[in-house]
């Protein structure tokens, strides 16, 4: 499992010209699924960016968090994280999840993520949507188990 976070100033997301999702100070993440992921995989992912400290505090050091910041988060499924990039110039999906393993897990994790009692929104899953943000930094992570 890899979640790409992104801290923002804004993001939103769109599905067939309908907002479905807007969030201020926070952060965005992209969440891709492979076939061999688990909750536990999961678990720890999800105390990872509840705890992630990469915003700043009064000496301008990356030193607080997302509940310490009143921050918020959204999270969407993005499939092509879990490419397989090794051979040629296009992207292979043999490593992602099917979709009906890895919706599951993904809603598993959005679930995890709520029980730090954090705001947390969502885009659609394996719907075509549009992303918009405002990224604060930049500042963007990888992080995976």
């Amino acid at each position: 499992m890899k979640v790409l976070v992104q801290k923002v100033k804004q993001a939103s997301v769109t599905v067939n010209r309908q907002a479905v999702s807007t969030i201020k100070t926070g952060y965005l993440l992209f969440i891709g699924v492979e076939k061999d992921d688990t909750t536990a995989q999961a678990d720890y992912l999800a105390k990872k960016v509840a705890n992630f400290r990469i915003f700043t505090d009064e000496n301008d050091k990356m030193n607080l968090n997302i509940s310490d910041v009143h921050g918020e988060i959204l999270a969407v499924s993005q499939f092509t994280l879990a490419a397989n990039l090794d051979c040629g110039n296009r992207p292979g999906f043999e490593t992602a999840a099917k979709p009906e393993i890895a919706e599951p897990l993904y809603e598993y994790f959005v679930s995890k993520l709520k029980e730090y009692n954090l705001p947390v929104q969502t885009g659609v899953f394996q719907a075509d949507m549009e992303v918009a943000l405002i990224n604060d930094g930049p500042c963007t992570f990888l992080l995976q188990r």
